[in-house]
């Protein structure tokens, strides 16, 4: 099945198509209304050395060590665990949040994540979700009994930004409703138009014309064609030669053989072929072959009066 074929079918089962068509766009539309807005608020904060460890040249940016980042792996995953999302959300936040090392970092750097519907619970979410890092990050060092002059600092360096809606995800969920609802809408054409070629009646469908000569007649043989009658003879029908240097091929028009017990109606109007004239076959050449053709018989057709082909 080509465009051409597609589009006429299409044409044809249009009060099948434009009603799905129709029926996905408002789907579409009510679900772009419908379906609330995600927003998004971002914040970024560090490990900062000790306070005894950054003594040496004052800068505590100067001296952000390896184990820094380690310690800020440590912490986002106690963020995430389960015992402090329950805490959170006794804090009041209960919307969905991570923490995690900042993508291409080259320090210990953190972000904290928080998403939801609401923009002003998003931000103040997020400011919560700070408060509780800064915090775990103290608690963590306190069950090792780490003095305070050696305890590892957190600052923000990015504060909560404000929250922005997320499209992204909703467009592309709409995108894939409305590619399903068009796709449902064309199997559902083609599937009508294949139940009403299946309710057609026989009759009116087209068959392909046959020739009258495509089969022969019953009882027949097929007529001999010039190649079953040997090399060299049926050569001489094509070239206009026999096969001989200096001989004239065979007349190929031949009486048509008519056996009575074929053809009865030639038998009861008692036709036959002419007889040859005196004194004709004293003129044919002895070497000269006879070549008969069988023909076969037809209803209401006379046999055609021509002399016979040894007549020259």
């Amino acid at each position: 099945m080509d465009l051409a074929e597609i589009f006429r079918v299409m044409c044809r089962r249009w009060y099948v198509l434009v009603p799905g068509l129709l029926l996905t766009a408002g789907l579409t539309v009510g679900a772009w209304l419908l379906v609330p807005v995600s927003y998004e608020s971002q914040s970024t904060v560090a490990m900062l050395n000790s306070r005894k460890g950054a003594a040496a040249d004052g800068n505590p940016f100067l001296s952000m060590e390896p184990s820094l980042t380690g310690m800020a792996d440590s912490l986002a995953r106690n963020v995430n665990s389960d015992a402090s999302k329950a805490e959170l959300k006794e804090r009041g936040l209960s919307l969905k949040y991570e923490a995690k090392i900042a993508d291409n970092a080259q320090g210990p750097l953190l972000w904290l994540t928080v998403t939801g519907e609401d923009r002003p619970a998003v931000l103040k979410g997020n400011r919560t979700l700070m408060a509780f890092t800064a915090q775990r990050l103290n608690d963590l060092q306190a069950e090792q009994a780490v003095p305070a002059d050696a305890m590892i600092r957190i600052t923000t360096i990015v504060p909560p930004q404000n929250p922005e809606a997320q499209l992204k995800s909703k467009i592309q969920n709409l995108v894939m409703a409305a590619g399903l609802g068009i796709v449902l809408s064309l199997v559902a054409t083609f599937f009508a138009e294949a139940r009403r070629r299946g309710r057609t009646p026989a009759k009116h469908r087209q068959e392909p014309a046959r020739t009258p000569d495509a089969e022969p007649a019953p009882g027949a043989s097929a007529p001999a064609r010039p190649a079953d009658l040997g090399g060299d003879l049926a050569d001489g029908l094509l070239t206009g030669t026999d096969g001989q240097a200096g001989h004239p091929a065979v007349d190929p028009v031949v009486d048509p053989v008519v056996d009575p017990a074929v053809d009865p109606v030639g038998d009861a109007r008692g036709d036959a072929p002419d007889a040859p004239p005196a004194g004709e076959g004293d003129r044919r050449q002895p070497d000269q072959p006879t070549v008969q053709l069988p023909v076969l018989p037809v209803a209401e057709r006379r046999p055609a009066k021509r002399p016979p082909s040894w007549v020259k």
